[in-house]
């Protein structure tokens, strides 16, 4: 069977129902190692203490905010371009988690922030960037809430989410491009990471650990937004029926 074939909603949920179970198992275990790494095996840093383990969940949760955008933006690719029946689907699932995530490493920055710095917040490049991300991850869920119409909600956040993705290469590069307080990339480095191995090791594991979960939570919000779509469509149906002279609203395909 074709990888497109799984564009399909109901082979989409078979393989769902599959390999949900499996990869939940598989993020509780690494996320133990990684816990268990990162807060009893880490050692401290000379400067900034037992605060430096801020890091294990503020660092994977800022990489995920970001990675969660671009999965949007490809996403919307999908519903412009290729018109894949999921693609609207999957976009619009992922932004809460998304949101919930650009608030994590919001917080736990600001949290890590005033020891470091001595201030909760700065409007330096990266930490503005950030919120602007945020903010538009809510902008997104709002226009989703508002259309009933899920075929023109999807088609007019696809735009707007392609628009925003000007916003990561902002994220990203705002260290190097401008003079901020935050510190630059330690890890992804043309020259290799400037952590040592006993903090990137247990970082590396949280990374992927914060990976599973997102792919996790997103499989699910996947699979309740397909079954939604299908109940609003079994209503629209019966509306239609209850009443042949009036037409039933166009439903996203869910069959």
């Amino acid at each position: 069977m074709a990888f497109w074939d799984y564009a399909n909603p109901t082979r989409f949920l078979k393989l769902v129902e599959t390999v949900l179970p499996w990869l939940t198992g598989l993020c509780v275990i690494v996320f133990a190692v990684g816990l268990y790494l990162g807060f009893f095996v880490a050692p401290e840093d000379y400067q900034q203490g037992a605060t430096v383990r801020i890091m294990f969940i503020h660092v994977p949760a800022a990489w995920l905010c970001m990675m969660c955008y671009s999965i949007m933006a490809l996403s919307s690719l999908g519903t412009l371009v290729w018109k894949h029946p999921l693609a609207d689907v999957s976009a619009k699932s992922a932004a809460p988690i998304g949101a919930a995530f650009t608030f994590m490493a919001l917080v736990t920055g600001s949290l890590w922030g005033k020891p470091m710095w001595g201030t909760y917040w700065v409007w330096d490049a990266r930490l503005t960037s950030v919120l602007v991300l945020f903010i538009m991850y809510l902008g997104l869920m709002t226009l989703w809430r508002t259309m009933d119409d899920p075929i023109k909600a999807g088609k007019a956040a696809a735009v707007l989410t392609l628009v925003g993705a000007l916003n990561l290469p902002i994220i990203k590069f705002s260290v190097d491009w401008w003079n901020t307080l935050h510190q630059p990339a330690s890890v992804m480095r043309m020259d290799g990471p400037s952590i040592d191995s006993s903090m990137l090791w247990p970082l590396f594991v949280m990374a992927i650990a914060f990976t599973l979960l997102f792919f996790v939570i997103h499989l699910m919000a996947m699979r309740n937004e397909i079954l939604r779509r299908r109940v609003r469509a079994l209503r629209m149906r019966a509306a239609s029926a209850a009443h042949p002279g009036t037409a039933a609203a166009t439903a996203q395909p869910a069959e």
